[in-house]
């Protein structure tokens, strides 16, 4: 995932010795003199009026410890190592009771906002493809107190339309601020909502529809048409279709016998005085949510999510971002039916932040669907606060903003250059000591850091490890933290977070207030509490963010939650970890990815993929073991950059296409890969002794990856079984 990134190393050998003396000794000058004033002025206050120390003491201090001393745990924050927190606010432990509370205290700022669309158009590109290219107005905003009468109208106007409390209702919709007002309307009247990812197949989307037995679903108009329409006979229960745009009002060639409506319709209709009812407010125990996750293995799976369970977890989130306010702005982006950004948002609400909707394709100026001269979302929304998950960061941001900055790198004189280049060495060294650098961040990095809008103080990333090339380059370039957070679906997408003053790489942090996590012994895998120099096992998380279980699952329950002598529910996360001193938590493996090989020896496919990940020619891998073989193979999607470069070197020609399914290309390719692995330390028998590579990206859309990016192995085994036989040496 770090592919571009990677050659983001800055070097100083072509420059000027001359310039480069004089700018080594401003450097040094610099330093000098305002060492003991950063010093100084780094020292950081405990809440209790004593000192942390400075910057680099606070980031080395113990994040967690093992409330009994023992190794496998349960480790716990520093600050709740007696009681795990439950909700922000005494009395609000429901969802409709939070939103009310950041109604009242926040009634006139603004809450949701969505960019009007001036004008779109087809432009054609020089290769005759045609992309759909937007020009984008300001954000229109709605305040709290109208979001909140909004979603008041649309749930009266649900019940109007016969939906009943504790009676499922689905949501199946792009990011949007009419998601929130209908999932918060849906809160209100203890309507339990099921979310579907709006990229799954259209059987796994009726899976869910009648595994649920809802009656009502609240969409989009493109996604009905696209979507949803070629299923409603497989859906026979749904009656009712709630669309959140204005248009069409008429909805001909649909089965008799759903009735389709406006958003803005249903919300009249609860608006009016006749249907006024008196609501049945949930219980923190009630179902609010039911997640279907995009599931890496098999059909999706339902995760029950209580409003006691979401409550806690944001709780946890929340504690996590330092002077989090009403002054903050949020940018929503990524899919509401990921528990990361659904958890994201309801932290922000519950602060009285504003959130401004977006997308990736009109993220930033550079964005595949802004129209050139336009602005990007982010320079208009200028967000304080942004979350992503790291294939999609470095995808779509990542990459196209390293290629503006190379640009504008390129086009500064030799002095300007040399500035950059020093600069950014120098803050790299700064960050590892734990030093913050504002001249450097005022003079040389403005510009950059406006490419996310200018004010970004917070950057989130969840769903998978990020890279250290990535975050560095964050780092570096955008003058903020990055918080690595690791959880699940089933545990309300809490579980770590790294604090922001940690500049490390390569962990997620320490638990978070609201739950514990135990290190369970793996034996057959080679991982044990008692390993040195740090505890390793099976990551096992506690607390009151641990949801009820998976929907209609029971043996599926038995094996992945339970509850201890105290009452406290645990899941089984099945990935695996180890504790640092500081009680920080590294990903290390998954559970689920060891094969064993016909002569006996244990290959984690996940281990395999993390470290070979690090190598910039590889965008993607999928390593493949069979139990009767005797040993790894791989699929891979090569970095399109990095490959063309390797080819030339040998004079290879050819289209990408045929540079992928040529023997030689593959050859190169393994024999780089096998390089990288040795330097990475895997076993011999750990190395993937053939590979197959892809043209083409893995995304949700092909059904290879999750939403979340993460490889659906037994999909990947299907589209490439022919591949697989081939490798094995049976054809």
């Amino acid at each position: 995932a770090n592919n571009t990134i990677t050659s983001f190393c800055f070097t100083i050998k072509d420059l000027n010795p001359m310039l480069l003396l004089l700018f080594h000794l401003m450097v040094w000058i610099y330093t000098v003199i305002t060492f003991l004033p950063s010093y100084l002025l780094s020292w950081v206050s405990r809440p209790d009026g004593s000192f942390y120390g400075s910057e680099e003491e606070r980031a080395k201090r113990a994040k967690a410890r093992s409330v009994l001393g023992q190794p496998e745990g349960p480790y716990r924050a520093v600050s709740s190592m007696k009681k795990l927190v439950t909700s922000l606010h005494p009395g609000v432990d429901t969802l409709d009771k939070m939103f009310e509370y950041a109604a009242m205290r926040f009634p006139h700022r603004d809450c949701l906002g969505t960019r009007e669309v001036i004008s779109e158009e087809d432009e054609r590109q020089s290769n005759g493809k045609v992309f759909k290219k937007v020009f984008l107005g300001e954000y229109r905003w709605l305040s709290y107190k109208d979001t909140l009468t909004a979603a008041t109208h649309l749930g009266s106007g649900l019940a109007a339309l016969g939906q009943r409390p504790k009676t499922n209702i689905a949501i199946f919709c792009e990011t949007r601020a009419e998601w929130i007002i209908a999932a918060q309307a849906c809160f209100t009247y203890n309507f339990p909502l099921v979310t579907i990812y709006s990229t799954l197949g259209g059987p796994a989307i009726a899976h869910g529809l009648n595994e649920t037995q809802v009656t009502h679903i609240i969409t989009s108009r493109e996604l009905l048409e696209t979507r949803l329409k070629a299923i409603l006979t497989d859906v026979p229960r749904l009656q009712h279709i709630i669309v959140v745009d204005n248009t069409p009002t008429v909805w001909p060639s649909y089965p008799r016998g759903i009735s389709i409506h406006n958003m803005a319709a249903v919300q009249k209709l609860g608006a009016r005085h006749e249907n006024a009812r008196e609501r049945k407010a949930p219980l923190p125990s009630d179902i609010a949510v039911i997640m279907y996750t995009s599931g890496s293995t098999g059909i999706p799976k339902g995760v029950m999510i209580s409003h006691s369970n979401i409550i806690a977890g944001i709780t946890g989130m929340a504690e996590r971002i330092p002077n989090l306010c009403e002054e903050d702005t949020y940018i929503g982006y990524l899919p509401l039916a990921h528990v990361l950004e659904l958890s994201a948002e309801l932290v922000c609400v519950s602060h009285g932040c504003r959130i401004g909707y977006s997308s990736p394709q009109t993220l930033a100026d550079q964005s595949t669907k802004i129209k050139k001269g336009s602005k990007g979302d982010t320079s208009v929304l200028q967000p304080t606060l942004m979350a992503a998950v790291p294939v999609l960061m470095v995808r779509e941001i990542m990459d196209r903003i390293y290629k503006n900055v190379m640009t504008k790198v390129e086009e500064m004189n030799c002095v300007q250059r040399t500035l950059f280049i020093l600069a950014y060495n120098y803050k790299l060294e700064q960050l590892a000591k734990g030093y913050s650098t504002p001249l450097c961040d005022r003079l040389v990095f403005r510009k950059v850091r406006s490419l996310l809008g200018g004010r970004t103080r917070v950057l989130l990333s969840g769903g998978a490890p990020l890279s250290a090339a990535t975050q560095r380059f964050m780092n570096v370039c955008f003058c903020c933290p990055v918080g690595q957070g690791y959880g699940l679906t089933e545990t309300c997408g809490a579980g770590t977070i790294s604090e922001l003053w940690d500049y490390s790489t390569g962990r997620v942090g320490g638990p978070l207030v609201c739950c514990e996590i135990k290190l369970k012994d793996w034996v057959e895998g080679g991982y044990r509490s008692t390993d040195k120099p740090h505890p390793r096992g099976e990551i096992l998380i506690g607390g009151p963010n641990v949801t009820m279980g998976y929907y209609k699952k029971d043996a599926k329950n038995q094996e992945d939650f339970f509850v201890d002598e105290n009452g406290q529910r645990w899941f089984c996360t099945g990935d695996i970890g180890e504790f640092q001193e500081d009680g920080c938590l590294k990903i290390i493996d998954r559970k689920k990815d060891l094969v064993k090989l016909q002569a006996g020896e244990y290959v984690s496919l996940g281990k395999v993929e993390a470290m070979l990940k690090n190598c910039p020619l590889i965008d993607n891998i999928c390593a493949y073991a069979n139990s009767d073989e005797t040993y790894v193979i791989g699929f891979v999607v090569p970095n399109q950059k990095q490959l063309l470069a390797l080819v030339d070197q040998y004079g290879i020609r050819g289209s990408w296409e045929e540079l992928c399914n040529s023997k030689a290309v593959e050859e190169l390719v393994l024999r780089v890969i096998t390089e990288a692995a040795l330097t990475a330390q895997l076993e011999r028998f750990e190395i993937p002794r053939k590979i197959r590579l892809s043209p083409e990206p893995w995304t949700p859309e092909t059904g290879l990856v999750t939403d979340a990016f993460k490889l659906k192995r037994k999909e990947l085994k299907t589209h490439y079984q022919d591949d697989i036989e081939r490798m094995y040496g049976g054809k």
